[in-house]
């Protein structure tokens, strides 16, 4: 048992070597280990705060990024509008102007057949004309063979042009 039980000579110097190995450390290394510990756990500290920073940096732009969305989808709605509006116009437009067009081709081709109706009523009055003088010519030819006839037609147009001077 004698291995079991430790001798008193044992004990004081195992107990001097734990005190003067406990104030080296105590000295030197408790100070270097504290000073690393709380080097880290300021590491620690400083992380979390930028990884709190960066998630609030990341909601905020996730905010802007979907108020820009919301903008751009309103700028897009009134696009459409405007186009929308701005095609009815044109349409309207393309519409009175056609009408407005039409119109004229109806009054052209109106004024055309009228003009052409004149025409051909002065060509027929020309050629009734013509036809009539031609038939009187050839009556009065018939009438004036004979000279009494002659004298008398003579002396009827000079009054006539006396008359109306």
């Amino acid at each position: 048992m004698e291995l079991f039980t430790p001798d008193f000579g044992l004990i004081f110097w195992m107990f001097v070597a734990f005190g003067v190995l406990f104030l080296l450390l105590w000295k030197f290394a408790w100070p270097v280990i504290l000073k690393t510990v709380d080097a880290r756990a300021e590491l620690i500290d400083k992380g979390v705060e930028y990884a709190q920073n960066a998630k609030e940096q990341l909601d905020n732009a996730r905010r802007e990024a979907e108020t820009y969305i919301d903008e751009a989808r309103r700028q897009q709605a009134d696009i459409l509008r405007e186009a929308d509006k701005m095609k009815t116009q044109i349409i309207e437009q393309a519409r009175s102007a056609a009408q407005v067009e039409a119109q004229k081709v109806m009054e052209n081709a109106k004024q055309q057949i009228e003009q052409q109706q004149k025409d051909a009523q002065q060509q027929f009055r020309n050629q009734v004309s013509e036809f009539a003088l031609q038939i009187a010519g050839k009556i009065v030819h018939n009438q004036m063979q004979q000279d009494d006839a002659q004298d008398k037609l003579v002396d009827s147009l000079l009054d006539e042009i006396e008359k109306k001077n």
